[in-house]
């Protein structure tokens, strides 16, 4: 019995210190808007739950407040706004991954004229001059917020975070998907994936209907309009098939429409100018409003909230105390000529929707329903606008509009995480811009004239599937060359748009080693140059790598059937090929040959390999299969040329000698008995990248962002260390003031000591009022560091008498019960006692022992004064608590799992043998059996253990967090000796 106790509290003691699954595995979603960001945490326990900030609002202002002394975020930036908006910096998604001569910045510029926005010569883009201490790029300023983000995660979530997922307009580009990794970066968070906010809403709506997809297709329409801009996408419901996890529900992106401007911000200024013209018309102030920056500030808050109660009355006054000069303004503003401001607004509001339509190659009678997503299409006149141009007779409000990409991102972080198992639903997001591949090469005209030829290869379709991984082969190069990866046709833009977008241009590859690796295996066969493409999972575009391939001829040698044999075993126990596998090319599996187009003849085929024009590259349903028309090809062309050479052969046997045709019958015995076989071999290429669209930020610049912003992080942490030791020094000063004129302290305090205290509290109190709000936090918490050593013996005495009354009540039933139980153990009779008689003078001495010691102390602790430093502590009544419960614990254990011994079978065997054995098996009963009496019932202590019979094997249910585990197996250690 005890050597099973002994494993099972070994057991329990090793599960204690195994790491804990629960330990920071909690994971983060940010639904990134232009202006507000709603966050989501997926934790252990917890599932998809949306974050509470300190104001204890679901949404938070996506704004930074940057002051000389500190840094406010949220709505605390948005308060600050009003007054200076200088320093509070928002709307910060318009202009990233920007250049300095982008619409977007002279945009930006005219809606916040108070900011100052510089060139940076070294990258192109802008950045943020406040002073020339203070400057900051976007993305710093966004890894601020990001960084912010996580710390409103980690308290709601109380644990560490550092995943996420985090959302980004399907419209974004590479460089300003780039620009958001940069800020999550700088802002030390792991992105999991940049997801689309239309896909995430697809998927949050897909999670929670997944019992109604099935293997038709469902097309839906959802249509959002935000803060700063405007999509619509079209998305398929289905199930599919797969190899890894069976039949799955499966959301696929088929069309985007989107309007990069158009949203709820917009119609806000519309509405702040109209105020602003009102309140000069009003000419009670002879100053433009317009140029005031605070007053426009106002006024823009005004124009938001009336917004909002216009979208549900008729009509509402706007009134702005002390707008500007100390005037008040007030004025009556209609829905009617809300509508009016914004016609041109509304007018766009058709427009996502055909584009979406356009690239899904749909029409609306294939769309089975319009869910309307984001805050502003609760604008009553958008869902007029919205309706005439969908011809339906009503819109679908069944998702939370403003929470559910937050909510669907937080489920696919929670996917991507590897702390949590979730039901699959899968996902293929749509590229929006196509992307392709252009080079120059120098063909040859049918007059012998060399000219270059620009070509064009489609790398990714306009709404491609990702993520996706393609291959691209150059036949026509021995030596180093340089490509283009740019953007393909963007015409379905329109001009202003294509403004906006910026270079598309993308990067200029330039290749190195290509001519080295033909000269390395000249005696090879060359299949080309292969570039190795991926779009990630968070739709940015990486050349994985470059290479050169060759193909080469070796011959087998023939194998032994012993040989064969064990080859054979080897293969079927995992074992790996005998030959060298170095430089030997694996065959893709996942990723796509991008072919050529093919020509008219022969030739024309072989100048189109890099042609500009590529033929579809897949069929819906086969993502990721590699294409096998140019190995097929080569297999052809290789076999038609043996062809030609056996039928020449054939042709003309009597030009061929008997000792010729001897030894090309040899020759091809030993081909018959040396099989040829086709090893591949690959160079990898050096590559240089040259980014033509937006500069990406070296290391040195990354950790420079990473430096200027930890100094901000230690700096606000310094101001609240400082701002919670002068808390904690005021509170003190002022809470034990106030604990002097308090009986329980007056009890124990001499007048000496009482006079010292109250000196040097109102000293500190003084200094205080004069120097004490401007010292720094070390000097504040030596003052208080001070003025607590001084009252220390004072509270310890306070406290151990608060604490005496509870602990000798215990300690004195705990003694009660002890000895009743030691009387109760000592009255069973020698044929059932179980407890040895060491274990019960052990429990006497520790009773007597403990009893000794607190009516000893108590005494001595009477003759003692208040005021001086006690004898009888706290802490040894615990341990005196402790030991004696330690002690009854182990022979009320010990009774617990004691196993009675048999009786009934002496009966049996009895009733087998001669009467003088059962005689002396009856004097053998009725000596184990006690009998029945009053005396028996004194035997069961205060708390009787259970009696039942155990098993033998029976292993009991122990908390490792139990004392009564550990008490025992140590105590069966000290009465090994009784034991035995």
């Amino acid at each position: 019995m005890r050597e099973r106790l002994s494993l099972w509290a070994v057991f329990c003691l090793v599960v204690a210190f195994l790491p804990s699954q629960t330990e920071s595995v909690a994971v983060m979603s940010v639904d990134l808007g232009s202006e507000w960001m709603k966050i989501a945490i997926v934790k252990p326990g917890v599932p998809m739950e949306i974050v509470l900030n300190k104001e204890s609002r679901r949404k938070t202002p996506v704004a930074v407040c940057l002051k000389e002394n500190e840094r406010l975020f949220g709505d605390s930036a948005l308060g600050v706004a009003v007054k200076n908006p200088k320093v509070v910096y928002r709307f910060l998604q318009s202009i990233l991954g920007k250049t300095a001569d982008n619409p977007q910045v002279e945009r930006y510029l005219k809606h916040f004229p108070e900011h100052q926005l510089h060139r940076d010569e070294k990258r192109g883009t802008v950045y943020f001059k406040f002073s020339e201490e203070m400057q900051y790029t976007p993305e710093e300023l966004l890894g601020m917020i990001l960084n912010y983000s996580r710390v409103l995660a980690q308290d709601f979530a109380e644990q560490p975070i550092k995943d996420a997922v985090i959302t980004v307009p399907a419209y974004f580009n590479q460089a300003e998907r780039r620009a958001v990794l940069q800020a999550a970066n700088i802002a030390g968070l792991k992105v999991l994936q940049l997801i689309n906010d239309n896909t995430a809403v697809a998927l949050n709506y897909g999670v929670f209907r997944r019992k109604d997809i099935n293997s038709t297709a469902q097309n839906v329409m959802f249509y959002d309009m935000g803060s700063g801009s405007t999509t619509a996408t079209i998305v398929t419901y289905q199930t599919i098939k797969t190899k890894e996890a069976g039949t799955q529900p499966q959301l696929q992106i088929r069309g985007v429409g989107f309007d990069r401007t158009l949203g709820g911000f917009e119609i806000e200024l519309r509405l702040r100018d109209h105020l602003a013209k009102l309140f000069n018309e009003q000419k009670k102030s002879k100053k433009d409003v317009r140029e005031n920056l605070r007053a426009m500030a106002k006024l823009l808050k005004e124009a938001q909230r009336l917004k909002t109660v216009l979208s549900a009355n008729a009509d509402h006054t706007a009134q702005i105390e002390g707008l500007m000069d100390d005037i008040d303004f007030k004025a009556k503003v209609t829905r009617s000529e809300f509508e009016a401001l914004c016609e041109d607004l509304f007018d766009r509001v058709p427009g996502p929707v055909k584009e979406a339509l356009a690239a899904s190659e749909m029409n609306m009678d294939e769309i089975e329903q319009v869910i309307l997503v984001g805050g502003s299409t609760r604008v009553p006149r958008v869902q007029d606008v919205l309706l005439k141009a969908v011809g339906r007779e009503e819109l679908s409000k069944n998702i939370n509009a403003d929470e559910a990409a937050a909510m669907g991102a937080v489920y696919q972080a929670a996917a991507l995480s590897k702390a949590f198992k979730v039901k699959p639903f899968l996902v293929r997001d749509a590229a929006v811009f196509p992307i392709q591949v252009e080079f120059n090469r120098e063909a040859e005209e049918e007059d012998g004239v060399k000219t270059m030829k620009h070509n064009k290869r489609i790398l990714f379709q306009r709404m491609a599937p990702y993520p996706q991984r393609k291959v691209i082969t150059f036949n026509r190069y021995t030596d180093d060359f340089v490509f283009n990866i740019n953007y393909g046709d963007l015409s379905f833009l329109s001009e202003q748009d294509l403004k906006v977008f910026g270079s598309q241009n993308l990067t200029t590859v330039k290749l190195s080693g290509v001519g080295s690796s033909f000269k390395k295996h000249s005696d090879a066969e060359s299949k080309g140059i292969k570039a190795h493409f991926n779009m990630d999972e968070s739709g940015v575009l990486l050349l994985d790598r470059v290479e050169s391939v060759f193909e080469t001829i070796v011959e087998e040698k023939e194998e032994s059937t012993l040989t064969k044999l064990g080859n054979t075993i080897s293969s079927l126990f995992g074992g790996g090929s005998s030959e060298p596998s170095a430089n030997v090319s694996e065959p893709v599996t996942d990723e796509e040959e991008v072919p050529p187009e093919t020509g008219k003849d022969q030739e024309q085929s072989e100048k189109q390999e890099e042609t500009a024009q590529e033929k579809p590259v897949m069929e819906e349903g086969k993502e990721g299969e590699p294409q096998a028309e140019e190995q097929k090809d080569d297999k052809e062309d290789k076999a038609e040329t043996q062809g030609e050479t056996e039928a020449e052969k054939a042709e003309k046997p009597e030009e061929k000698s008997n000792g010729e045709k001897a030894a090309a019958e040899e020759e091809a015995a030993d081909k018959k008995s040396k099989p040829q076989k086709k090893s591949k071999i690959s160079e990898d290429v050096t590559v240089e990248l040259e980014v033509n669209d937006v500069l990406i930020p070296s290391t040195e610049d990354i950790e420079v962002s990473k430096k200027k912003l930890q100094d901000l992080t230690d700096r606000d942490l310094e101001k609240q260390e400082r701002e919670k030791t002068l808390n904690s020094l005021e509170a003190f000063i002022f809470e034990t003031q106030d604990k002097l004129f308090q009986d329980e302290y007056l009890a124990v305090v001499t007048e000496e000591e009482k006079e010292q205290i109250t000196g040097k509290l109102s000293e500190a109190s003084s200094w205080m009022d004069e120097d004490g709000y401007a010292a720094g936090t070390k000097e504040l918490k030596e003052k208080l560091s001070d003025l607590r050593k001084l009252c220390k013996a004072m509270f310890f005495r306070v406290e151990e008498r608060k604490k005496w009354p509870d602990r000798l009540a215990a300690l004195n039933g705990l003694l009660n019960h002890s000895t009743i139980f030691l009387k109760s153990a000592r009255l069973i009779p020698e044929g059932d006692q179980i407890f040895t008689e060491v274990e019960l003078k052990t429990l006497e001495r520790v009773i007597n022992e403990t009893m000794t010691w607190k009516n000893e102390t108590v005494a001595e602790q009477e003759k003692l004064s208040p005021t001086e430093k006690p004898v009888l502590l706290s802490k040894d009544i615990e341990a005196k608590l402790s030991l004696l419960d330690r002690e009854v614990n182990y022979l009320l254990n010990k009774a617990k799992f004691a196993k009675p011994k048999p009786k009934d079978k002496a009966k049996d065997k009895s009733s087998n043998s001669t009467e003088n054995n059962k005689a002396n098996s009856t004097e053998d009963a009725e000596k184990v059996i006690p009998p029945k009496s009053d005396d028996a019932e004194k035997v069961k202590p205060a708390e009787e253990p259970p009696t039942e019979e155990k098993e033998e094997d029976t292993i009991p249910e122990l908390n490792p967090a139990d004392d009564t585990e550990s008490t025992e197996s140590s105590k069966s250690e000290n009465h090994i000796g009784d034991e035995l």
